[in-house]
């Protein structure tokens, strides 16, 4: 049996991601077109980190797929903790089509892959964040066509989860990703190198910027995220004070291309990373990228099923 999992953004081809961004549109006009999960067949949500947009649209995606959303309680489980992430895996396999973690640990999330037996399925690390990618390309792609050629820019704390996944997804796309961040806040290195090689292959780039108005000029796409992520919230004074000059304000915004979008993969502080004006403004898509959270995730659940017969 092929087995297939989705635990970091270059786990697909230009043309896997492609076909999946299709798929995700699809389900998207016609919700209950694709039912791979029939029976009901169980998929697990396991969440070790605090949750919204990611319980909810899995919740009802599973269903919409025709599947039952089992909530597995991260905390009562003890995975790694009371029994080994290996141990976990094997119980898990026995009673499930698919498993989704929201964990803290890469390493964590690919032993579950190495022994569940089905789909594993991240749903955000401390590393990626591939779900909210393929929200995020699908977002883009409804308002600006084509991904390939357009300039992205991605202004904060550039070593987190999501400045890591923009590398990888907006490479496999064929975009031209810019990242913004204070010296000390860039993605790895290994990251950069990782995103040049795959778009050496699709016409994407990936670049590092120290400071954010060279970074959003003429961008088509402007990103940004929380700068106290969850886990960080000992540092959040220091990191305001260091990540303050990067805020997407409107004047930052003016920098990019006129019909520029603005993304955030919530949740926002109003008048920190972002300010008010620019989320709830005319250039703002995320309560339409937040929306494609479900869409894009029974992409990826039918996907995987397809993939792993």
């Amino acid at each position: 049996m092929t087995l297939r999992h989705f635990l970091r953004d270059d786990d697909l081809t230009p043309a896997e991601q492609s076909r999946l961004l299709d798929l995700a549109a699809e389900l998207k006009a016609a919700p209950y077109s694709r039912r791979p999960l029939e029976g009901p067949r169980s998929v697990a949500m396991i969440f070790d980190k605090p949750t919204l947009r990611t319980q909810v649209s899995f919740g009802a995606g599973i269903a919409e797929l025709g599947g039952n959303p089992m909530l597995v309680e991260g905390r009562l489980a003890g995975i790694g903790v009371r029994e080994s992430v290996e141990d976990v895996a094997r119980v898990l396999a026995r009673q499930v089509s698919v498993v989704v973690w929201r964990t803290f640990f890469q390493a964590d999330l690919d032993t579950m892959a190495a022994h569940a037996g089905v789909p594993v399925v991240n749903a955000l690390t401390d590393d990626f964040h591939p779900c909210q990618l393929v929200a995020d390309l699908l977002t883009v792609r409804e308002h600006k066509g084509a991904l390939a050629g357009l300039t992205v820019a991605f202004v904060g704390d550039g070593a987190c989860n999501m400045g890591n996944s923009w590398l990888l997804a907006g490479a496999t796309a064929g975009m031209h990703v810019r990242i913004a961040a204070p010296a000390g806040f860039q993605p790895s290195a290994e990251m950069f190198a990782r995103a040049t090689e795959i778009g050496t292959g699709t016409g994407g780039s990936a670049t590092a910027y120290d400071e954010p108005e060279s970074a959003v000029a003429g961008a088509d796409v402007v990103v940004t995220d929380t700068w106290i992520s969850m886990g960080k919230e000992a540092e959040e004074s220091a990191r305001t004070a260091v990540f303050a000059p990067y805020s997407l304000t409107p004047e930052l915004l003016a920098l990019a291309r006129p019909d520029a979008i603005a993304l955030h993969c919530l949740p926002a502080y109003r008048g920190k990373e972002i300010a008010a004006e620019v989320i709830d403004g005319p250039q703002s898509v995320v309560w339409d990228e937040a929306e494609n959270r479900r869409h894009a995730q029974k992409a990826v659940l039918a996907f995987l099923l397809e993939e792993s017969r």
